[in-house]
């Protein structure tokens, strides 16, 4: 029952910090704060915010977690919609968004409101919070575990027999490719796709519903946080310009395409890992 409740505790530290769905959240007061205002920043908040900023540096914008305020126009947030955009609506969105707007001190733990901007953290937090309960687990001397949460999952330590935490890589439905099996031994993995919930994907690039070339992009990485916000980056970049990008980062990355037939693309650092 302690460690229980100290996971309950951490994920509610999460959820008031980074929470759409919660108005009193930190993201929630940042999104509503007026022009020229600096909020501080937790740790927490800081890390997962620099490193989208990060992706979004290394991608062109790719994954850009500032479309807050389209993503809620086009239904994918927490705000409840009865009725599609109009496209001045989405116009009037995509132009208070950009990732070169934010001003993050990392130094001081900060970050100013440009004015008009929606952060959504949507697409690398739930990466972070399995990150956080596995280093809670290990720091309460729990060595071996497999966490998953939303799909993205953490491995750490072996199971009881000594075997990596094996997982097979998902296929979307109808779909049929050669079984993809990953032993998670201090590794996570996290997959990016529409299949589940229907589509979801924003493009931050144009400030619409992203299209459909990308079925499904998973990516290995030490950090699930990581490797959450880079499968998002690599569904919007697509098939081509998604595994150029994925074997310039050294990323272990799958992307199943949409064609006639579907088609698997997987990035070099990844054939080697099943290659070993």
């Amino acid at each position: 029952m302690h460690l229980i409740g100290a996971i309950e505790r951490r994920f509610a530290a999460i959820v008031s910090q980074m929470s759409q769905w919660d108005p009193q959240s930190l993201l929630s007061r940042f999104n509503r704060a007026p022009a020229g205002c600096w909020l501080a920043l937790p740790q927490d908040f800081a890390t997962v915010l620099g490193a989208g900023l990060d992706i979004a540096e290394r991608t062109g914008g790719a994954f850009d977690p500032t479309h807050g305020r389209a993503a809620a126009l086009l239904g994918f947030g927490a705000v409840t919609v009865d009725r599609p955009p109009t496209r001045g609506e989405l116009d009037e969105a995509f132009e208070s968004t950009g990732w070169q707007r934010l001003a993050l001190d990392r130094t001081s733990r900060r970050v100013r409101q440009p004015g008009g901007l929606w952060l959504d953290l949507s697409a690398i937090a739930k990466g972070f919070a399995a990150d956080a309960v596995s280093h809670l687990l290990a720091e309460q001397g729990v060595e071996d575990a497999l966490v998953e949460i939303g799909g993205e999952l953490v491995g750490r330590g072996l199971r009881p027999d000594g075997q990596p935490w094996w997982v097979d890589v998902e296929d979307p439905p109808g779909v049929a490719l050669p079984p993809l099996r990953i032993g998670l031994h201090e590794i996570a993995i996290a997959t990016s796709g529409d299949y589940v919930r229907g589509a979801h994907t924003l493009d931050p690039r144009t400030g619409r519903p992203l299209g459909a070339s990308v079925i499904s992009a998973s990516v290995v990485h030490e950090s699930a946080m990581m490797a959450d916000g880079w499968a998002t980056a690599l569904t919007v970049l697509g098939p081509e310009a998604g595994i150029a990008v994925a074997t310039r980062e050294d990323l272990s990355a799958r992307l199943v395409t949409r064609s006639r037939d579907a088609t698997e693309r997987i990035s070099p650092r990844l054939a080697r890992m099943i290659e070993a």
